[in-house]
């Protein structure tokens, strides 16, 4: 940044914000960062080689997807901001932008899961296509192998991948690229690119979602169910984002450029992905319960046995009763010890989410196939029922631990991101509109 522009720009925020500060100090915030990734990385990695666990990839698995949903929305952000031309969030956004840069570490951390690919998928990838008289042949898995197979599967993580860097490199550097020049016409720039990047964007992140989650049952589908996905991960990204912030501003930064007026929209928007993330859950299950066909249900059966019945309770009550109630009040989410309550209950219950979507599949793949698959076997055959106590004797800490592990990962690396950039967009032409907007 040239001289001139660099003072312009502390005109123009002092003029706007005297408070604001625009930049994290060296060396501020390393510690944390290194900390993040150390520890993250060894709870994640603990938990992938099954240390004092028994189903290390599939754990692993789950805090994978959990933690990349909140990656990907957060580029989902970025664009909705820039196709609407928001002004309220344009100091919220830049937060945005430094998680997208995590995606390229996203796919280094997906290579565990081509490491275990067999322990995961092993339920299709085993199945025998050619010879009908086979003892495992599958007639269906045999008439789904244009698309099930491993070579393509590969295929299309590049693609996706691909798809998801691209786009994140592209709002990133343009909003980084905007800070020094000031230049208008790239908020324009970005604003049409971000209409066809949300169709790759909508196209990439639900085939992902049957790729990587919905296959581990191959024989069970759902169209709705990428949508559900990105639901559950929208909010989470929300819910992330608020905790976040919080907790730079009470290290002394954003200070005005985030504040309760950001807070309570970031909150409103977590409450309405959480009725949506019940709406279109509620729909796929009614639309199945009411045709009632043996390949559908079948996958919600798997989710009424070994203790999965009472997680799916508990996802009815804490992904949508007790939010739903708590977060309805205007004044929770204006109020600094009610919404980060909130947002950390969203974040928890949303690794049970995923631990729903796949362990159930997951673990009895493992036992078709001939896989570990002993913590059903090991349910089915003790006293535990079908209640709290099976889901516990089913579950490993990995569970969690991976889930929290790469969430940290996660968080270390958007600090590394956050430390080299300015904290907000300082030249974007709407960032007045954004600090000084009031919620009525």
């Amino acid at each position: 940044m040239t001289a001139t522009a660099t003072q312009t720009t502390a005109r123009s925020l002092s003029q706007i914000a005297p408070n604001v500060t625009s930049r994290v100090k060296a060396g501020d915030l390393a510690t944390a960062q290194n900390g993040l990734i150390a520890v993250g990385v060894l709870i994640a990695l603990l938990g992938y080689f099954e240390v004092f666990g028994h189903h290390g990839a599939l754990s692993y698995l789950v805090g994978y997807m959990g933690v990349l949903g909140i990656a990907l929305c957060a580029l989902f952000f970025t664009m909705i901001q820039h196709i609407t031309r928001a002004g309220w969030s344009v100091s919220v956004r830049r937060l945005a932008e430094n998680m997208t840069g995590t995606l390229p570490f996203m796919l280094l951390m997906f290579i565990p899961i081509i490491y275990g690919f067999d322990d995961i998928y092993g339920h299709w990838a085993h199945a025998n296509i050619t010879d009908p008289n086979a003892a495992n042949y599958d007639a269906v898995l045999a008439g789904k192998s244009s698309y099930l197979n491993k070579e393509f599967f590969f295929v299309r993580v590049g693609i996706y991948f691909a798809i998801w860097i691209a786009l994140a490199t592209f709002f990133r550097q343009n909003s980084i690229k905007q800070d020094e020049s000031g230049d208008p016409a790239l908020s324009m720039k970005m604003s049409r690119v971000a209409a066809p990047g949300l169709l790759l964007f909508a196209l990439s992140i639900t085939f992902a979602a049957f790729d990587w989650i919905m296959s581990v049952d191959p024989h069970w589908f759902s169209t709705i169910f990428g949508i559900t996905y990105f639901a559950g991960g929208f909010m989470s990204f929300l819910a992330f984002t608020i905790l976040l912030s919080m907790w730079l501003n009470s290290k002394g930064y954003y200070k005005e450029a985030i504040n309760t007026e950001h807070y309570h929209d970031l909150g409103k928007l977590m409450f309405s992905f959480m009725i949506f993330w019940t709406y279109t859950n509620f729909s796929q299950y009614m639309l199945i319960w009411y045709a009632n066909l043996p390949e559908e249900t079948q996958w919600f059966t798997h989710r009424t046995l070994h203790g999965w019945g009472t997680i799916g309770t508990a996802l009815i009550i804490g992904h949508f009763a007790f939010p739903f109630v708590f977060l309805l009040s205007r004044n929770v989410k204006r109020h600094k010890l009610g919404l980060p309550i909130g947002a950390v209950a969203m974040l928890l219950v949303h690794c049970l989410d995923m631990q729903f979507l796949i362990l159930p599949s997951g673990l009895h793949g493992a036992e078709a196939h001939g896989g570990d698959g002993g913590a059903l076997a090991a349910v089915a055959d003790g006293d535990h029922g079908n209640g709290f106590g099976a889901y516990l004797a089913t579950i490993d800490w990995a569970d969690y631990g991976c889930f929290i592990g790469l969430l940290m990962v996660f968080t270390g690396l958007t600090l590394m991101n956050v430390r080299r950039t300015n904290l907000i967009p300082l030249r974007d032409p709407r960032l007045s509109e954004s600090i000084n907007f009031e919620n009525f």
